[in-house]
């Protein structure tokens, strides 16, 4: 297991600097790391190195770069694709269709990142993972990817399974044989779960990765400037709704008396300076402990069974901008432009809500 970091909030070269240093104090320290980024110039740019393919390549001692192409990755991952479906269909039709020719949409890049960066982190390879990605709400919804599709995975099976169209293709002797010939297998409800019990496998890593700081985690980066500090605020309360931990805040600053503690209580800001393209010592020595502060910080979300409650740490957002409501069998809280879906443990599901209240950052829901 890696440990993943990535780093939020500041816009341009600042946050991939700490990103740069990150990795960089991590290989010192005799861990195997692998620095990933987009396929954009910033990176090799600040290293000092031609720009890097799609695959890891060597810069220094413990320490790998790669950048993620997603044309390469889309084409990779279509071959997975055409793999299951010749698992699962007599008569695949996705063959003719080549991943060499496939337009990468919008979104897709994120899925991609978040595979590339899965399979990475299985491989065995590295003992840390550094992503230097947006650092704003898509880095954000990227890691909640496992979660928001596992939602999808799940409801809609149901439902599937649930339908006239489930029943029909499970019960019907008429329909089966039929469907029989253009699978590999004896097509009921139970054999329709196959194909999605093992993406909901890779979904649960994903999702118990997240749940996991010791595993995945996120720090904040910022100046003192009101603008980036309300940002920093606003994608630290954005991170909480998807389940990503914040570990601390990396203050940008020649000013070391200047701390923000009262704006990003009760995390622990850490001051680095401004420094030149190469100059990375005085970053690497003013970066926290990752793992023990991710480890120290408020988590996203906690049930307490016994009181009937659940606590959601929603910090940067005010009672006005959270929405909770009920409509199917989970509860769905909104703030800002984050939507999550709360699982509740056989103990709550089903109860109604009863009250809530927002609270020193805190949602409380009762049941």
């Amino acid at each position: 297991m890696s440990l993943i970091l990535t780093f939020l909030g500041k816009g341009g070269s600042d946050r991939t600097k700490i990103a740069i240093a990150a990795a960089k104090l991590l290989a010192s320290q005799g861990k195997r790391v692998l620095l990933a980024g987009l396929a954009e110039p910033a990176l090799p740019i600040l290293l000092g190195i031609p720009p890097v393919g799609p695959d890891p390549r060597e810069i220094g001692a413990n320490l790998h770069l790669v950048q993620f192409h997603a044309s390469v990755l889309l084409e990779r991952s279509w071959e997975e694709i055409k793999k299951l479906e010749e698992q699962y269909l007599r008569t695949p039709f996705l063959k003719e269709v080549y991943g060499q020719e496939l337009a990468v949409l919008p979104g897709m890049d994120s899925a991609l990142a978040l595979n590339a960066i899965r399979e990475y982190d299985s491989s065995g390879k590295y003992d840390a993972i550094v992503y230097d990605g947006a650092g704003d709400s898509t880095t954000i919804r990227m890691f909640g990817i496992p979660e928001s599709l596992s939602w999808y995975v799940r409801r809609f099976q149901k439902l599937f399974v649930n339908s006239d169209l489930g029943k029909t293709i499970s019960e019907s002797p008429l329909i089966q044989p039929l469907i029989s010939s253009f699978f590999n297998i004896n097509w009921t409800t139970d054999s329709f779960t196959q194909p999605t019990n093992q993406v909901n496998n890779i979904l649960d890593k994903g999702k118990a990765a997240l749940a996991d700081p010791k595993h995945l985690a996120a720090f904040l980066v910022t100046t003192n400037d009101p603008i980036e500090v309300a940002t920093a605020r606003y994608v630290w309360g954005s991170a909480q709704q998807i389940g990503l931990t914040v570990g601390g805040v990396i203050l940008i600053s020649p000013d070391t008396t200047v701390t923000l503690s009262e704006e990003f209580t009760p995390l622990p800001v850490s001051v680095v300076p401004h420094t030149s393209v190469g100059d990375w010592q005085p970053l690497i020595d003013a970066l926290p402990n990752f793992v023990e502060q991710a480890v120290q910080a408020p988590k996203p979300i906690e049930i307490h069974i016994q009181n009937r409650q659940v606590h959601l740490f929603l910090p940067g957002f005010d009672k006005k901008q959270v929405k909770l409501t009920q409509y199917g069998p989970e509860v769905t809280i909104e703030a800002g432009d984050q939507r999550r879906n709360i699982i509740l443990p056989p103990a709550l599901s089903g109860k109604t809500v009863t009250g809530a209240k927002f609270q020193n950052n805190y949602l409380i829901i009762s049941f």
